[in-house]
């Protein structure tokens, strides 16, 4: 599908520019769903952010498959998946998934699909930053979220 976008960078990224795209001369989608991922503090006052890693062409190809996987199950126009890699301080962008699509349910589902499958299969690796830094284990409810669909 020519409109895939899969990033994966170090660079914040303009919410407002992505969404832009996502619309763009998209005359048949009646409906546009973003979400954005934060990094948010769940651990103790030490904790100063993310470290994340990946292994490039590797992570874009499992992002591409989880896209190719929406856009079987929901007629959608435009995917944009960005992810960030490298430091990540609390309250910095870490994902963007936007969708457009004909109708709002199914630009509301592939959305949540394509997030709780992108924390299930993308390869990323989380290490916290602080006093104490350890690696961060996928969580059994992420596992659970994906498994629904």
């Amino acid at each position: 599908m020519d409109s895939i976008r899969i990033d994966v960078q170090t660079e914040d990224f303009n919410i407002a520019q992505l969404h832009h795209w996502l619309s763009l001369g998209n005359v048949s989608s009646g409906a546009v769903v973003t979400f954005t991922g934060l990094v948010r503090d769940q651990t103790t006052n030490d904790f100063e952010g993310l470290f994340l890693e990946h292994y490039p062409g590797m992570t874009e190809k499992a992002l591409l498959a989880i896209a190719n996987q929406a856009c079987e199950r929901w007629d959608i126009n435009k995917l944009h998946i960005v992810h960030r890699v490298g430091r990540l301080l609390l309250a910095d962008n870490i994902v963007f998934v936007g969708v457009s699509c004909p109708h709002r349910a199914e630009a509301f589902e592939a959305a949540q699909f394509v997030m709780d499958y992108l924390k299930r299969d993308a390869p990323f690796w989380k290490k916290e930053i602080g006093k104490n830094p350890k690696w961060v284990e996928q969580k059994q409810s992420d596992l659970d979220k994906a498994s629904q669909w």
